[in-house]
Formats: structure tokens, C-alpha cells, sequence
């Protein structure tokens, strides 16, 4: 089973409250589809992760898992009795000033 990080909670609760403030429905049915897809394929194959997100290579020291599901790049690590989701950046995103 999928656990998320505080960090993550609050990525994803940031995204969600942007999304109503723009009253963008759709966009938050999105999130959670994406959210959705990641855990499924996190839970299906946690070692098949990138080692970092395609535009940022440097981010690989994290030792961090990388998937991307809709238009997010979701972060991973493994522990014993499965997966912890570390962070939720949309796909434009300067992930790395995130950090």
C-alpha cells in the first residue's frame, strides 16, 4: 500500500486549492486520476522508476524513485513493506526550487 509523505499531503493539498480557486473542476479530476495512476503503478512495480525526472538529471543524488501519470511527476522512495510517495510536482514545475 501507497503511504505519502507530509511533504507530498501538502503538495497535493496546494494543487487541489489552487485548482478551486481557479474553479478548474476538471483539473482536480485530473490530480486525482493522476494521483490514482501513480499509486497503482508505484504499488505494481515500485523498482521500475526513473532515477529522476527527464528534464532534471541532477536530481538523481536524491536516490528518490520518479514516475510521471498525467501531467505530474511523482516521488518515491521504497522501504520494507512498500512505497512512500515523497512529493506531487506538476510538469512545468521547477522541481528543483521545490525541494
Amino acid at each position: 500500500m501507497i503511504d505519502y509523505s507530509r511533504t507530498a499531503r501538502g503538495h497535493i493539498t496546494a494543487l487541489r486549492e489552487h485548482y478551486e480557486n481557479l474553479e478548474r473542476p476538471e483539473a482536480i479530476r485530473n490530480l486525482i486520476r493522476a494521483i490514482e495512476e501513480a499509486a497503482a503503478r508505484i504499488e505494481r512495480s515500485p523498482e521500475a522508476g526513473l532515477p529522476a525526472p527527464r528534464p532534471y538529471p541532477e536530481l538523481k543524488v536524491l536516490g528518490w524513485r520518479w514516475v510521471k501519470a498525467g501531467r505530474y511527476w511523482f516521488a518515491y522512495v521504497t522501504v520494507t513493506d512498500g512505497a512512500v510517495i515523497a512529493g506531487v510536482f506538476y510538469e512545468t514545475a521547477d522541481i528543483p526550487s521545490r525541494l
